[in-house]
This record gives C-alpha cells, structure tokens and sequence, in this order.
C-alpha cells in the first residue's frame, strides 16, 4: 500500500476508522477551513479566530503534514508541513461553502490520500471516505433556532446530526458545550474531545498614555460599559440595555462593538424606547488590534449572552485586566472563572446592581487588575494546538506524545 493510503472501514456505529500508520509513515491530514474570512466584518470573530489560531499553533511534527483547504490565506501564517489549496468557488457565500464541503471536498480528500480529515465547523461530508474530526462550537441553532434563518438552521442541525453519527471524534470548546452535544445528539463522552480556545499575548493591561490616546482618538465617554460581540438575538442586548436604564448613573454609557449579525433591529427600537440614543453607542466591527484598547478603555465589560461555545470575550478583558459581568449561562463561567460577576441573564436589575459593583468597589477593581491576567494566562493557544494534534493521535492510532509547554 502505497504511503498515505487509507484502509476504512465502517462498524455498526457508521464511524469510519483507519489502520495505524507504520512508525515510519508520515500521515497527510487535511484541515477545512473554509470560515476563515478574507474581509474585516462581523465575520471574523470567534469562530475565524478560532480556527486561524489552532491552525497557526498546531505543533510541527515529522509523522504530519496539513493540507489547509480555503477560499481565504488572508494572514494565515503557512508553516513547513503545511500547504494550502484554495478553491475558486466563493465560500464566503453559505450555497458555494456547501456545495465545496459536501461535492468538492470529498473529491479532494480521496485525490490528496488523506489519512484524516478535519471539518473545522460542524459539517463533515456525506460522501467521506477518510476518518474525520469534527469540531462543534456550539449548538445555538438547536437552543435558540428563533435566531437563525430557517434554512440555515435546518442545514445545521441535520448535518451536525449526520456529523455526531459518523465522526471519528468530535471537538467541543468548553466542558458546557461537551455536555450539550451529549445531551441534544446522545453521543457517548469519550467520543468528544474538549480543546477550549486561548488568549493572545495582545490582551494584557496597557499603560494608561495609550489608553488615553486611544479615547481622546475614538471620542469616547469617561465611564462606559462595553459589549463586544454581532448584534443578535442571542447575545441578549435587550437586558442590557434594560440594566443601563436602571442604572442611577446617568454619566455611565453603553459602547456596542460588533458588526450587525440577523434580527439586530429589535436592538436599535429598545435604544430609542427607553431615550437612550445619547447614552448607546454602536462602535462597529473593530480591528483585531485595537481590541485590547478597547477593554482597557473600558470600565467593565457586560456580557449579557443566553448561550455561547465558550465566550471569547470575557477572556480577553480579563487578560488585559478589565472587571467583568457576565450571565450565569452555558459555558460563560468557565471563561471567566472566579474573577467575574455573574448574574441571571433574565434578570435586569440584578445586571444593573453588578454593574454598579464592576464601576464603584474600588477594591474589586484592584483585585481584576491583578487576578484577570493571572486567570488569563491559564488559557493558551499552544495548548489548543497540542490538544487538537492529540486528538488526531487518537483517532489514527499514533503512540500519545508529550508535546513540552
């Protein structure tokens, strides 16, 4: 058999295996990573960096070589034993991506001889003929399908299904969302590998001349929480705005940082009802690089969300030493630990006291300043890297290897 032929074969299960490589086999793996956007938008938020960190910290390895299939190399680092295969198709757009992962990418996988493939966001093909891992960053179009065009949603649920069915393995991002795939689609634990995401070294506190300028620059209000994430329903901005209308500090702001997602323009007539207009601002899609100021120009970060993968967000203010508030929901505490305040994501006032808490409680603020980026740093990309080339381990059957800090 020549080197990175796959030998499958499909059990009861419907899942596909592969025999162990020799010692001296290298293994070729393919990544999809058709969500890596090209475009500064909404859309390169947390799944985009997601996959464009674990791919940029997989470990290099003399048994592996990666093949990354995209439609974007938008600042994708490419390292010896990776190559890129781009298609024409325009993925950017939801009919083309399916059409790539479901007609070409089979295609591909048989051309290329992959030993695994890796579909990076909830889909594998119907027509694999390779053992795949799957990761799942969370199932909102099953908690909250209110949220999702219908087709989407349809498409989503039916190919995850397909997905939890026939996957090797699964990845999660948080132990909530482990939980969540058992429960929704009744696979087994030991199926469902948790590799969480990291934090970036970008995200620490800054010196407080940079953050100045950066306000003087952006005009912003003295005192202002900020919300970072897309204008949806399930980010739950209507109880935020609720708690900021309740708050007995009219100097406070709201700042609203994040491209428009689907159903944002409820947000925009709760801002009007409650004469909030002069205290609401929408700042937009902002540039990875400025976020760090962002979080440090902030004087807490509200995170109102009903239901996240994990909540990137919360990380990165802490990491740069910014007291946090978020709901008591999902995977939300485990992003933030023991250093946020938390509250019912029902419940306003309670929201609007935790922020008076995070804006006023000098010694809170003195305690996030020191145990945030302690927190933080627990959270690490490499690691994800690590975990995820682990679980290509499991699945082709290679020897476990002590991949060092």
């Amino acid at each position: 058999m020549a080197r990175g032929d796959v030998t499958q074969a499909t059990g009861n299960s419907g899942v596909a295996t592969r025999r162990a490589p020799r010692p001296d086999e290298q293994v070729h793996i393919g990544i999809n990573a058709h969500l890596l956007s090209g475009e500064a938008s909404y859309r390169r938020a947390g799944i985009h960096q997601y996959i464009d960190q674990v791919l940029c910290h997989l470990p290099q390895e003399d048994d592996k070589r990666y093949t990354v299939y995209t439609r974007s190399t938008n600042g994708l680092s490419v390292r010896p034993g990776m190559q890129l295969s781009r298609t024409a198709l325009p993925t950017e757009k939801r009919l083309a991506r399916i059409a790539w992962e479901q007609a070409v990418w089979p295609v591909a996988a048989r051309r290329d001889r992959l030993s695994l493939a890796h579909s990076m966001a909830f889909v594998m093909p119907r027509l694999f003929n390779v053992p795949a891992v799957v990761t799942i960053y969370d199932l909102s179009f099953v908690e909250y399908p209110q949220g999702f065009p219908t087709l989407q949603r349809r498409y989503l649920m039916s190919e995850t299904a397909h997905s939890c069915r026939h996957a090797a393995r699964l990845v999660a991002i948080s132990n909530s969302g482990r939980k969540d795939i058992q429960r929704i689609f009744g696979v087994p634990e030991e199926r469902i590998d948790v590799v969480v995401p990291g934090v970036s070294e970008a995200y620490r506190p800054l010196p407080a001349g940079q953050i100045e300028r950066f306000r003087r620059r952006m005009n912003l209000p003295e005192r202002f929480v900020l919300h970072v994430g897309t204008l949806q329903p399930r980010k739950n901005l209507r109880v935020l705005l609720d708690a900021l209308s309740g708050l007995s500090r009219p100097d406070v702001h709201l700042v609203l940082v994040g491209g428009k997602g689907w159903n944002y323009e409820e947000i925009f007539r709760r801002v009007e009802s409650l004469g909030l207009a002069s205290r609401t601002h929408f700042a937009g899609y902002a540039a990875d690089a400025d976020l760090p100021l962002w979080y440090g120009a902030a004087s807490v970060v509200g995170f109102p969300s009903l239901y996240e993968g994990f909540g990137l967000p919360i990380l990165e203010a802490l990491a740069c030493g910014t007291p946090v508030v978020a709901a008591n929901s999902s995977s939300l505490p485990e992003a933030g630990g023991d250093v946020a305040l938390y509250f019912d994501p029902h419940d306003a006032d309670e929201l609007a006291e935790c922020l008076a808490i995070a804006l006023d409680d000098p010694q809170l603020i003195r305690q996030v300043r020191q145990a945030g980026p302690a927190h933080a740093a627990r959270f690490s990309w490499s690691r994800a890297g690590r975990e995820t080339a682990a679980v290509y381990d499991r699945v082709l059957g290679l020897p476990r290897k002590d991949r060092a800090e």
